[in-house]
């Protein structure tokens, strides 16, 4: 049985006939439509004979044996989506990974373990956090506490959701036992953005994900009658934000290098339209995969939001709400994907990733990790219009096959 790439494209239309409507996919995590999902892939996986498990976060492992024990080949993705989701987001690097697996296997006993791991909840959708299984896994998880404070808008605490599902939330994080060994991570994913479909490009190799800094800017003004205030005597609260808004475009293109900056909310008091603005809380998200890049456009947006608010009258102060760092991937094995990728493309791109994946957090663990994204049409994702040409996704099982095969090799060198 050699590689198929027809037939992953047709199992992920299975799937999506399977768990999703009208609307959309709808394999939410820690839900029925979600375990159904799970059980479609392991009737998939089941005939490599490869030795399933699940871990102590919910991830399911599926395993084929190797030659010696270390150096693991690990591909994953997540069969979980958002609400209303799309077809091939995380589903089409784990469907991939499946043929992947089952061509393996047809060629004998690697020489190292190859491992398909299918990532619990890396959408976040129900109690919103991201990267749940995979953050178990490399370690990062360590905020319990405020997991167990979560609930859905139903009023379900993610203690007892994840509960349902055989998972401990105090014991997630002894998931790290699971990249013990680990020799390299590969992902495949659709790139969810424009600029491979701008370039027409199908697919590229990806540097590494963006860092992220995320703040809660406060501007404080004073309320006051809106028939009767002069605009010349206003304290206007939403002014600063109004102006930070637009100022933010300036700051991302004098940074550049791929540099994004997005504000993407403004909560204003007492919000009735007979007052000037008193509170304008503004949430302010800038992305960058260098460090030092990712700093500036923070450092450049605090001297600008000081300046209107001096301009205003008003005072303005900022909350960190999350920081990450950049994660850039590793270097050999962006290579081993460039070159797989031109062999079947005749061409390759190299670009950063602006979301997030489960690839970042085995990155941050130490395992030497690359992603290839295969173009998206329209550049959407997390919607049902989520589309990519069947060629381009088939052109993306042979990369990831050709790229674990290099994997495979570079690993059996290491004995």
């Amino acid at each position: 049985m050699s590689l198929d790439p027809a037939r992953t494209v047709d199992e992920l239309r299975e799937l999506g006939d399977l768990t999703g409507d009208a609307d959309g996919a709808q394999r939410v995590a820690w839900t029925e439509t979600w375990e159904r999902a799970r059980e479609w892939l392991r009737a998939k996986v089941e005939p490599t004979g490869a030795r399933y498990e699940v871990d102590e976060a919910g991830n399911e492992w599926f395993t084929l044996t190797g030659r010696r024990d270390e150096d693991a080949l690990l591909i994953g993705g997540h069969i979980d989506s958002v609400p209303n989701g799309g077809w091939l987001d995380g589903s089409l690097n784990l469907v991939a990974g499946v043929e992947v697996l089952r061509r393996i296997a047809r060629d004998g006993t690697p020489p190292v373990p190859v491992r398909l791991v299918n990532w619990a909840d890396e959408e976040g959708a129900r109690f919103g956090r991201s990267l749940f299984g995979s953050s178990a896994a490399a370690g990062s998880m360590r905020d319990q506490a405020e997991l167990a404070k979560l609930v859905d808008r139903d009023g379900v605490g993610l203690p007892e959701a994840v509960g349902a599902f055989g998972v401990d939330l105090d014991r997630a994080p002894d998931a790290r036992r699971q990249l013990e060994g680990a020799g390299a991570y590969l992902e495949l994913h659709i790139e969810q953005g424009p600029v491979l479909e701008a370039m027409d490009i199908p697919l590229g190799v990806v540097l590494g994900t963006f860092g992220v800094e995320r703040s809660r800017i406060t501007w404080r003004g004073q309320a006051a009658h809106s028939g009767s205030t002069p605009m010349n005597q206003r304290r206007d609260a939403l002014a600063g934000a109004a102006k930070l808004a637009l100022e933010i475009r300036g700051i991302a293109a004098e940074v550049g290098s791929g540099a994004v900056c997005t504000s993407g909310g403004v909560v204003c008091r007492p919000g009735i339209v007979t007052s000037v603005v008193e509170t304008a809380e503004q949430l302010l998200d800038q992305r960058h995969l260098d460090a030092d890049a990712l700093a500036r456009l923070l450092s450049l947006a605090r001297e600008a939001s000081a300046r209107f608010a001096a301009e205003e009258s008003i005072e303005v102060s900022w909350e960190t709400i999350w920081s990450i760092e950049p994660i850039l991937f590793d270097d050999t094995l962006i290579r081993f994907a460039g070159e797989a990728i031109s062999d079947v493309a005749g061409v390759c791109h190299q670009l950063p990733s602006g979301p997030l994946h489960d690839a970042a957090e085995v990155s941050r663990a130490g395992v030497p990790t690359v992603m290839v994204f295969v173009q998206s049409l329209r550049g959407l994702s997390h919607t049902p219009l989520e589309d990519t040409k069947p060629e381009h996704l088939e052109l993306s099982v042979e990369a990831l096959d050709r790229l674990a095969d290099r994997t495979l090799a570079w690993l059996a060198a290491r004995a």
